[in-house]
């Protein structure tokens, strides 16, 4: 019974660490579906989670408690959604270099997310403790089943929200005419602008999706798992997203095995220290495991991984 009960808590746990990995890693499958590199998914995360835990600490102190969790995914959605607008700017509309765009949306949402910080509490490097926080929701039973009930059913709503978009975009993607715009102009963007698709309208909204995703993302690991925000409230979640994204091959239901996977190197990382032997461990090995699962997996999947055919090549009409 105690390793039943050990591996629905691992089960949950996992779930926990890879609904901010399902969100920003669903919005990079539009970006990157769209044919624009979004290598600034990390620093989108950082703004969601700097948004929601601003908004939500103000939310509270409007006595809005109820409503300020929700407040907090909108905001960290609208934030995140504005800074993509940037990497979309350049990549799209001045053609920069992706690669560099999205490096530089990443240290521009450090950046600028601690100095507001620091001038919104007074100097601190945090904000404070959130008590309106997203708490686990219970589906009247189905969570009594054996292992896989307190696992699935018994989750934080991001947890059931994220799952459910799985499924919303594998369908919008691969099942109506929008998806099959977005799928063309990063496949080929030359044949679709011929058949009268805006290369750039369509670029635009996955850029743009990819940053509203994003920011849910982060906004998940704040109100569900730190309840603040600080410098290292992110720690390379959006990087782990991202070889999640290439590990999945840009497809939803990829994207959802992989970062469940991703997820369980973090879990596992949590339930290892609780042995005896892992008194004999150093820490920092044992937070290094998911980064260097990430290494591992990302050059393995090298040579197996298509990306779209036009990922990374600003369009040009006039040389189509």
């Amino acid at each position: 019974m105690d390793t039943l009960r050990i591996i629905g808590e691992l089960l949950q746990t996992t779930l926990v660490f890879s609904t901010a990995l399902i969100f920003t890693a669903l919005g990079g499958i539009f970006s990157e579906r769209s044919g624009v590199v979004n290598i600034g998914l990390e620093g989108l995360m950082v703004c969601g989670a700097f948004a929601s835990a601003v908004s939500v600490y103000y939310a509270e102190q409007a006595g809005m408690i109820g409503a300020a969790p929700w407040i907090g995914l909108l905001a960290a959605a609208l934030f995140a959604m504005l800074v993509s607008a940037i990497h979309a700017v350049a990549s799209i509309t001045f053609k920069a270099n992706q690669v560099v765009s999205g490096v530089v949306i990443n240290f521009l949402s450090a950046g600028m997310t601690i100095y507001l910080v620091k001038v919104l509490f007074e100097g601190a490097g945090q904000t404070e403790t959130l008590n309106a926080v997203f708490h686990k929701v219970a589906i009247p039973g189905l969570a009594s089943i054996p292992v896989i009930g307190p696992a699935l059913f018994n989750a934080y709503p991001t947890t059931y929200i994220a799952l459910i978009l799985v499924i919303v975009i594998w369908y919008t993607l691969f099942k109506t005419p929008f998806g099959l715009r977005l799928r063309s102009v990063g496949e080929h963007p030359g044949a679709a602008d011929t058949l009268g698709v805006s290369v750039a309208k369509m670029r635009y909204i996955g850029v743009l999706l990819s940053g509203l995703l994003a920011g849910l993302g982060g906004a998940t690991i704040t109100l569900t798992t730190t309840s603040n925000f600080s410098h290292n409230t992110i720690s390379g979640q959006g990087f782990i997203a991202l070889a999640a994204l290439i590990f999945g091959k840009w497809h939803p239901l990829g994207v959802l095995g992989a970062t469940i996977f991703f997820g369980l190197a973090q879990a596992v990382k949590n339930f290892v220290q609780l042995f005896d032997f892992a008194k004999n461990i150093p820490m920092e090995f044992l937070y290094m495991l998911p980064y260097v699962l990430t290494i591992l997996v990302l050059a393995g999947a090298v040579g197996r991984a298509y990306p779209p055919s036009a990922l990374g090549e600003p369009y040009d009409p006039g040389k189509r």
